[in-house]
């Protein structure tokens, strides 16, 4: 096996939005709190990159602000969105942000 190059990625500094991220709140001052299976990464971004990301057809808006990836949404129960089995992360939802994600998954 001689020869073989394993290439790890850095998530913390390489991280793709769409594939490791479940969801993301915005902060003051272009602050984006990203949550992804097991770690949590604050990163300072421009309007453009706010805008575009906010607009990113993966992610759904359920509060003011926070946006949830709604493909790494497994199960919806309890008024909680699971990400996982359930002891991963979770968050509260209304019935509202519930029918919100549903729809935005069955597109």
């Amino acid at each position: 096996m001689a020869g073989l190059a394993v290439q790890s990625r850095n998530v913390y500094e390489d991280f793709e939005v769409e594939k490791d991220i479940l969801f993301f709140k915005l902060g003051s001052h272009g602050q984006v709190s990203f949550h992804g299976q097991n770690y949590n990464i604050k990163k300072r971004m421009s309007a453009d990159e706010l805008q575009a990301l906010t607009r990113h057809a993966s992610f759904v808006q359920i509060k003011s602000d926070c946006y949830v990836n709604t493909s790494k949404v497994s199960s919806i129960e309890d008024d909680q969105l699971y990400f996982g089995a359930k002891d991963a992360k979770s968050l509260p939802v209304s019935r509202r942000q519930q029918q919100l994600v549903r729809n935005h998954q069955s597109r």
